[in-house]
């Protein structure tokens, strides 16, 4: 808890109180249409050393390895089940970047669906990768890099990261290209990445500052219009010298940003408290639980049973009552909330208690 204040006293002791620094376009905003594609493909991964599924318990694995084998003109007879442990039913995934064409290369990751112990030295055979309209875009092949070490014997394991993911660098060939928006004629539009309105109009101002008024507005708080040139070459250029232009932002809107599974709090410079009173004190209660055993006297006939003796005990800390004044800084807002001495998981209901009173001016978000 300490440090986590002291890291966020550092960073408010730093920061500008009203205006963050100048910020390209290129880093708040997209040009819309130009993005990644996901693409997906079922595979097989052969070449392991006894670590790949097992077919009674995986029997898609061995579905998967007779239909592969027939494409070469093996047909196996009636009845007859391979259960090699070689062999691992896989997920192949890849993002297929925008302007992508035919022949060039992509970083694939390769997941086991079975009960694989480990992909650890094995190669993915020609597996098609297809996007969200069934179409293959690419096929991926190749030998898995799996960052991970294991072994087990006599009951015993021993594991060092995670062996059912690999990865192949350059391991998809592009098929297919994705046609974007780009070229076709008509006005570009840019998408900013979080919606504010302030930073909308911005960006429109800095683009007609360089390029001249009339060539780009804003069309509410995300999507900015933008007139470009017609030639494709032209159009590129003016994009370039777009993604480069810097423009001041304003502050933006107070928010505490928590993450209950792990206890961290995050806010910006923009929180501020009113003056309040704040009492914490720690609140426990232990359970313990002890089985006892009630034996039958000798010829009695009776039955031993067992009962269990229950302890509740309960303490709550006496906390002191805190006053905190009324600040507009974050290194202020700091200091205050690190005198309560609360942990990070005594913090999150602090914040919340403080947010329904109206002594905090911040959106608290839980993610």
């Amino acid at each position: 808890m300490k440090c986590l204040l002291a890291l966020l006293l550092a960073l408010a002791s730093t920061a500008a109180p009203t205006a963050l620094a100048a910020t390209r376009i290129k880093e708040v905003a997209t040009v819309a249409g130009v993005r990644s594609n996901p693409l997906t493909g079922y595979g097989l991964v052969v070449g392991l050393d006894g670590t790949g599924d097992q077919t009674t318990q995986s029997p898609f694995t061995n579905q998967s390895l007779q239909a592969m084998l027939q494409q070469f003109g093996i047909t196996l007879p009636p009845g007859v089940n391979p259960s090699p442990r070689n062999v691992a039913a896989v997920i192949v995934t890849a993002q297929l970047p925008p302007f992508a064409q035919p022949g060039q290369a992509l970083d694939v990751t390769v997941s086991s669906i079975g009960n694989s112990k480990s992909l650890r030295g094995g190669t993915l055979v020609a597996t098609p990768l297809r996007g969200a309209d069934g179409q293959i875009y690419a096929l991926a092949q190749g030998n898995l890099i799996v960052g991970g070490a294991g072994a087990s014997a006599g009951g015993s394991k021993v594991q060092v990261n995670h062996l059912a993911v690999g990865r192949i660098p350059a391991g998809a060939t592009v098929e297919r290209s994705v046609p974007t928006p780009l070229n076709q004629p008509g006005p570009l539009q840019l998408d900013l990445n979080s919606t504010d309105f302030a930073m909308a109009r911005a960006v429109a101002r800095a683009i007609n500052q360089a390029k001249g008024n009339g060539t780009a507005s804003a069309l509410d708080g995300r999507v900015i219009r933008v007139n470009a040139p017609s030639d494709p070459d032209e159009r590129v250029a003016f994009l370039a010298d777009l993604e480069n232009l810097s423009f001041d932002t304003a502050a933006p809107p107070a928010r505490i940003v928590i993450n209950a599974r792990t206890g961290s709090v995050v806010m910006n410079q923009a929180v501020s408290i009113g003056a309040c009173a704040v009492a914490h004190g720690n609140l426990s209660v232990t359970i313990n639980s002890t089985p006892q055993v009630s034996q039958p006297a000798p010829l009695s006939g009776g039955q031993t049973t067992v009962t269990e003796k229950v302890d509740i005990t309960v303490r709550q800390e006496p906390g002191p009552l805190i006053q905190l004044p009324a600040s507009t800084k974050l290194a202020d807002v700091v200091k205050a909330l690190s005198a309560l001495g609360a942990t990070p998981a005594d913090l999150l209901a602090i914040l919340q208690a403080m947010k329904a009173a109206g002594a905090l001016q911040a959106e608290i978000e839980v993610i």
